[in-house]
């Protein structure tokens, strides 16, 4: 494929704890390079780095972009300035794994590298592209033109729609490993619960048994209680929340949060 889902980054006022609790739980390993550790932590599954970013005054904490390795980066750029409103940025020479960041026609931001960049580093160097057991398979994003912003990154980043189920109103583009879900965002979607604005919804990982996760979890937080994730679905509008997110994503078998609010889909494998 022409474009690589290469990592998904969260701004979290605990990111030491959150690279902890996606090691813990979901296996992911992190550099033996720590030299950015004070910037960031960075975990990896094999295939996909997860950048948790350390919050700073005026940013909020969540699930923030998701970045992208292309063959040729020119090529990509060429093609987002035939999209109004899409446009592109240089980024600080200090980032291991993006070269530019650019915002879709809707304003959500990805990152771009390409591959054998001369600042690549620490996981996306050791990264082999084997993912581990338990992966990355996707990152969701809400928006209020699904249809227009499917077209933006099927030619843009050359990715490739799958076939949704029948009723299932998202889209699915694929680099071949990774999913980017593209959701329909309308504001009648959140009556009776916490309105969220368009943007990035969740990420989910594929594991080989939902119910060992689910035991490994549960004893993680036995022994360390600072591993314990937002409850879901309490109350009347976090029921009413979860509901949504258990329709927006069908092919979730359960949800958790991280410490950090994070809301991660998990699915099992086959």
């Amino acid at each position: 494929m022409f474009a690589k889902i290469n990592h998904v980054a969260i701004v979290s006022q605990q990111y030491a704890l959150l690279a902890n609790y996606y090691q813990a739980i979901f296996g992911m390993k992190t550099s033996a390079n720590f030299k950015r550790a004070v910037r960031a932590i960075t975990v990896g599954d094999g295939y996909v780095g997860l950048n948790i970013n350390p919050r700073k005054a005026g940013r909020t904490a969540s699930l923030d972009h998701f970045g992208v390795e292309v063959e040729d980066v020119p090529t990509v750029l060429d093609r987002i300035k035939k999209h109004p409103m899409a446009d592109y940025v240089e980024r600080p020479s200090t980032r291991p794994f993006a070269g530019i960041t650019a915002n879709d026609p809707d304003g959500n931001v990805f990152d771009l590298s390409q591959r054998k960049m001369e600042n690549r580093a620490g996981i996306y160097v050791e990264n082999d592209g084997n993912q581990h057991e338990r992966c990355i398979s996707h990152v969701a994003l809400r928006t209020l033109r699904p249809d227009e912003m499917a077209r933006f990154y099927c030619d843009v980043l050359q990715l490739e729609e799958r076939n949704a189920a029948p009723g299932d109103p998202n889209h699915y583009l694929t680099d071949g490993v990774v999913t980017l879900v593209i959701m329909p965002w309308r504001i009648r979607n959140y009556i009776g619960s916490n309105i969220l604005t368009p943007g990035l919804d969740h990420f989910g990982f594929t594991v080989e048994s939902t119910h060992k996760v689910r035991e490994e979890l549960d004893a993680a937080i036995d022994v360390n209680p600072l591993m314990q994730g937002i409850p879901l679905g309490r109350g009347k509008e976090g029921g009413a929340r979860l509901e949504l997110a258990k329709k927006q994503a069908p092919y979730a078998d359960f949800f958790v949060s991280d410490p950090d609010f994070t809301l991660v889909a998990v699915r099992g494998r086959g």
